[in-house]
């Protein structure tokens, strides 16, 4: 019914659970997506901070050498 990267529920499981499966799947789907876009969130400041140095190095070269 699920694994490690998308929920995968088909509507005839769905309808087959009670309301403690249905709860419990929708709390571990909130919980594997605040994971992955916390993992996101992570990549996002590293590549910001990367492009900002790279962008500063290439503004600066510039300014040297065409300025």
């Amino acid at each position: 019914m699920t694994n490690d990267r998308f929920l995968v529920c088909e509507n005839e499981d769905w309808e087959g659970m009670n309301a403690d499966q249905r709860d419990w799947l929708i709390f571990k789907t909130l919980r594997s997506m605040d994971a992955r876009l916390h993992r996101l969130d992570i990549w996002n400041k590293c590549f910001s901070f990367a492009g900002g140095f790279v962008g500063g190095v290439v503004a600066v070269l510039g300014m040297k050498f065409l300025g």
